[in-house]
């Protein structure tokens, strides 16, 4: 198995270099696309059994997200179920013979952090607008600027390690005991790595959830607003 710090060129477009993560990507990309629209592209007043169970999954997104946040659902969910949705069959992935799954590979998890930094100030100026999200580097004290941000940049940094370490070490693991034990005795693993699938794709949207949920309570918020709030309720 190749290093996942090397990615060899398929092709290239130009001067751009394809590489199996990329393909493996755009694949994913598409049957996501396609499910997606045949399965919403007859929705009813009187749904079926497919609608119920897609709406059924909406609705717990929108709990979780609100349970994470406390913010309305609507205006996260595309983004957040979107993340959630690819980095499940991303790692999925795995379980298809020959395939690795883009996750386990440096340029796809820096790019999803990069997604997530960049959805971080789109939703915060959405929310406050500019003046408001230059106000979340403030909280809860002036004097914070410079850590708060240092941490926008670290956080992100720290979901990218995370996922790639967790994914890229599955991939290993059960490329290493089947190499060795045979087809049948990776099965375990493999089931334990649909698991582990399962959990990153959810904390990574959670984190992100998380992220833009807090610059755009902080924007919202200046000190002096956070200053005469803590009087009130000492009053």
């Amino acid at each position: 198995m190749n290093s996942p710090l090397e990615s060899a060129a398929l092709f290239q477009i130009g001067p751009v270099p394809i590489t199996q993560a990329i393909v493996t990507t755009w694949v994913i990309m598409a049957v996501l696309v396609v499910g997606a629209y045949l399965l919403t592209r007859r929705l009813s007043l009187r749904p079926s059994k497919r609608q119920v169970a897609l709406e059924l999954l909406v609705d717990t997104l929108d709990t979780q997200i609100r349970e994470t946040s406390g913010a309305q659902p609507a205006p996260y969910r595309g983004f957040i179920g979107t993340l959630f949705v690819f980095i499940l069959a991303a790692n999925w992935s795995s379980l298809i013979p020959g395939v690795e799954p883009p996750t386990a590979k440096l340029e796809t998890d820096a790019a999803l952090a990069v997604l997530v930094f960049i959805s971080v100030i789109w939703f915060g100026v959405r929310g406050n607008g500019v003046g408001g999200y230059l106000k979340s580097f403030a909280a809860p004290n002036p004097v914070m600027i410079p850590l708060n941000m240092l941490a926008s940049v670290t956080r992100v940094f720290s979901m990218f390690v995370r996922l790639f370490g967790n994914v890229m070490s599955g991939v290993f693991v059960i490329a290493i005991v089947a190499s060795l034990a045979g087809l049948l005795v990776p099965i375990p693993l493999m089931a334990l790595d649909l698991l582990t699938g399962l959990v990153q794709a959810y904390i990574f949207a959670v984190l992100a959830m998380v992220f833009i949920s807090s610059t755009v309570e902080d924007g919202a918020h200046t000190p002096a607003d956070l200053e005469t709030s803590a009087k009130k309720k000492d009053s």
